[in-house]
C-alpha cells in the first residue's frame, strides 16, 4: 500500500510540474505572453465579481425559501381550525396539472370544502401520477375521481396534440438548480475535494474528483453530461447573438451562403471549401493556435430565411448552428444560434476562456467584421485572409 501510494504520490508530482512548466512556458512567450498575462488577470477580475454577486444571490434565494417554509408550517399546523378557500384549492391543483399531464385544459376541477372533483378523459399512464400530485396540495382534503382513462389518444379530440409531462422532479435531476442549491453544492463539492486532496490517497481521489464535479456542476449550472461532454451532442456550450446589418435579407443572406467567404472576416477561420452536396471542409485556429479541422453539411437552407448546419459524425469538435434572417427598420436582423461539445465539454470551455480563447467574444467580433464587410464591401484588417484588394461582390 505505502509503494502504491509514493508511486501516486511521483506521478502526481511530475505532472504537476510539467503542468506548471507548460503554463510557464506560454505565460511567458516574449510575443504574447503580456495580453495572455491580462487577459487571465481579467477572467480572475470578472470570476471575483461574479462570485461575490452569486452570493448575495444564494443568500436571498435561501433566506426567501426558509420564509416559506415556515409559511408552509404553520398553515400545516393551523390546517385543522380553518379549512382553505374553494377557489384557491382549485387554482392550486390546476397549476399543479400543467405539470403532471400532457392535456391539463381536458380536466375539470372543482372543489367543496376540501374536496376535490376532477372529471375528464386522462391518459392512463399520467393518471396515478395526477393523483398523487393532486393529494399533495394543500389544502386537498380527498378526491372525487370522475376522470375516464385512454390507453391511447386516438379518437378522443381533447388528447390531441399536447406535450408529455416528466412530473414533479428532484430539484437535483432538474437542469437548472436554484441559487441556493447552487451555493449548497458549491460549498459541500469544495469541501468534499479540500478532504480527497488531504488524504492523498487512491481512494481519496475518487472522493476529490466527485467533489470537484459536484462544485463545477454548480458553478457552471449546466448537466454533468454537458459540463463534462460525455453523450452532450451538440449542446455542452450555447451561445446566441443578434446583430442589425444596414443591408437586404437577401444581400445577407447570399453573403452567409457563401462560406468560403468567412475566412475573409472571420480571424479564426483558416480555410472553408465545398465539398458538393451541401458538405463543406472547415479548418479553424483553435486555443494556442492548435489548427481544428472536422466536415460539416447543412440542414436546412432556405433563401432569405434561415440556414442551419451540423457537424458530421467523428468531428473533433460536435456543432450545430442555426442563422435567422428577419427584415428590419434598418435593414436585416441576424439572429445566430451556435451549439458545440468541445473536447472535456464546457470544462474544455473554460479551459479556452481562461487560455485567452473565448468563442462567446469571438463570435462577438466576427459578426462585427460580417456587418462592416457587408455594408462596406470593405475586407477587415484583422481577419484570417488579409487581402486589401478583394471586396464583397
Amino acid at each position: 500500500m505505502n509503494t502504491e501510494s509514493a508511486t501516486t504520490q511521483r506521478w502526481a508530482t511530475l505532472l504537476g510540474a510539467a503542468v506548471l512548466g507548460a503554463a510557464g512556458m506560454y505565460f511567458s512567450d516574449p510575443g504574447r505572453g503580456r495580453r495572455r498575462r491580462a487577459l487571465v488577470r481579467d477572467q480572475m477580475l470578472h470570476a471575483r465579481t461574479s462570485a461575490a454577486r452569486g452570493t448575495d444571490v444564494a443568500m436571498r434565494d435561501l433566506y426567501n425559501r426558509l420564509v416559506g417554509l415556515q409559511a408552509r408550517a404553520r398553515n400545516l399546523l393551523s390546517r385543522r381550525g380553518a379549512m382553505a378557500d374553494d377557489d384557491l384549492v382549485v387554482a392550486r391543483v390546476r397549476a399543479r396539472l400543467g405539470r403532471v399531464v400532457s392535456h391539463p385544459h381536458a380536466i375539470e376541477v372543482a372543489a367543496q370544502q376540501g374536496q376535490v372533483s376532477l372529471r375528464g378523459p386522462v391518459l392512463a399512464h399520467e393518471k396515478d401520477n395526477l393523483l398523487r400530485s393532486v393529494r399533495a396540495v394543500a389544502g386537498v382534503a380527498g378526491i372525487d375521481d370522475r376522470l375516464q382513462a385512454y390507453k391511447r389518444p386516438a379518437g378522443v379530440s381533447s388528447l390531441q396534440g399536447g406535450n408529455p409531462r416528466l412530473g414533479m422532479r428532484s430539484r437535483f435531476v432538474q437542469e437548472n438548480w436554484t441559487p441556493a442549491l447552487r451555493g449548497a453544492a458549491i460549498a459541500g463539492g469544495g469541501a468534499l475535494a479540500v478532504l480527497g486532496l488531504m488524504r492523498r490517497r487512491p481512494g481519496a481521489l475518487a472522493l476529490a474528483a466527485a467533489g470537484l464535479t459536484l462544485a463545477a456542476r454548480a458553478l457552471s449550472n449546466r448537466p454533468v453530461r454537458r459540463l463534462t461532454g460525455f453523450h452532450a451532442g451538440h449542446r455542452a456550450v450555447d451561445l446566441q447573438k443578434t446583430i442589425d446589418i444596414a443591408a437586404s435579407p437577401q444581400a445577407v443572406w447570399d453573403a452567409w451562403a457563401n462560406y468560403e467567404n468567412f475566412p475573409r472576416f472571420m480571424s479564426h477561420v483558416l480555410e472553408v471549401r465545398d465539398l458538393g452536396d451541401l458538405r463543406s471542409h472547415w479548418a479553424v485556429q483553435g486555443p494556442m493556435g492548435a489548427r481544428i479541422e472536422w466536415n460539416a453539411s447543412l440542414t436546412e437552407c432556405k433563401r432569405p430565411s434561415v440556414i442551419a448546419w451540423t457537424s458530421e459524425p467523428g468531428a473533433v469538435v460536435e456543432h450545430s448552428g442555426i442563422v435567422r434572417f428577419e427584415p428590419s427598420d434598418t435593414g436585416t436582423r441576424v439572429s445566430v444560434r451556435l451549439s458545440y461539445n468541445p473536447p472535456a465539454g464546457a470544462l474544455g470551455h473554460g479551459v479556452a476562456v481562461l487560455l485567452g480563447s473565448d468563442p462567446k467574444r469571438e463570435m462577438d467580433d466576427d459578426l462585427m467584421r460580417m456587418k462592416s464587410f457587408i455594408e462596406t464591401g470593405i475586407l477587415p484588417h484583422d481577419a484570417a485572409q488579409r487581402s486589401a484588394s478583394q471586396v464583397l461582390h
